[in-house]
């Protein structure tokens, strides 16, 4: 991959269009390093999320994205640098405790529970408000109206869905907690386009209705449509805090940054 100056600077671009003005901060990651054994995977990462926000993470392979989402949910623990949700520092806490906290994680590959069913997996993803007494109910019907695919499967088990249908369980099931942030990992892999767009749809639907989203995707053209803001990592370090419609609109610059032509 050829790389010019634009690649390789660590100057934040900090201009922002209408979808992408200022807000208040809901995550702020700041200088965070996290290492796998000897070898560094993220190295300074700072970036922030503001209520209510659409924020892509963008990135070749090995760049540090699902490092970077692992490490806010917990599973991954940073070596250096804070990570605050909500005014509060959660760096440190285990996962679930992050997830009780509002943030709910769709990671690559799905991570079903393949011999449960439907419904089951879905009341899984509730487990975190199990002390909200007669919320199960309105949670699982706000799932299926989501997907109502999933309604007519619901006694199903979800290793026999469809790839697009264990998405569309996957995205339920993270939502199934209210999260405020929902952080999700490659939603189009291995899908085919029509089901993609309509994942996006839902994602757009869950954001204006208030739960910020930060997500991964290879597909760089339809993150870029489909957020108000971008963050592109190189080598585990951010190289670029740009305006999604900038980004989309000059080809050139992804290119500069990604190797890649939108």
């Amino acid at each position: 991959m050829t790389t010019n100056g634009a690649a390789t600077t660590k100057a934040r671009p900090k201009g922002r269009g209408s979808k992408g003005a200022k807000r208040e901060a809901l995550l702020s990651i700041r200088d965070v390093d996290a290492y796998y054994g000897p070898v560094r995977a993220l190295g300074g990462v700072s970036l922030e999320i503001g209520v209510g926000q659409k924020v892509a993470l963008l990135g070749a392979n090995g760049a540090g994205k699902t490092t970077t989402l692992r490490t806010i949910s917990g599973i991954v623990s940073p070596q250096a640098g804070e990570i605050t949700f909500a005014g509060e520092r959660i760096d440190g806490l285990a996962p679930h405790k992050i997830v009780g906290k509002g943030i709910a994680h769709l990671p690559e590959g799905r991570q079903l529970f393949s011999g449960m069913s439907v419904e089951e997996n879905l009341r899984f993803g509730y487990y975190p408000r199990r002390k909200e007494r007669g919320g199960l109910d309105a949670a699982l019907d706000r799932a299926m109206d989501y997907f109502p695919r999933l309604r007519e499967r619901r006694k199903q088990a979800a290793g026999t869905l469809s790839g697009g249908e264990q998405q569309m369980l996957g995205v339920a099931r993270a939502l199934m907690s209210s999260p405020q942030l929902l952080l999700v990992d490659e939603l189009s892999l291995g899908l085919a386009p029509i089901v993609v767009e309509a994942l996006f749809e839902i994602l757009d639907q869950v954001n204006r209705e208030g739960t910020a989203v930060l997500i991964v995707e290879q597909f760089v053209h339809m993150a870029l449509a489909n957020t108000h803001r971008a963050y592109v990592l190189q080598k585990g370090e951010v190289v670029a805090d740009e305006d999604s419609s900038r980004l989309l609109g000059d080809p050139t610059l992804v290119e500069s940054y990604l190797g890649a032509e939108v």
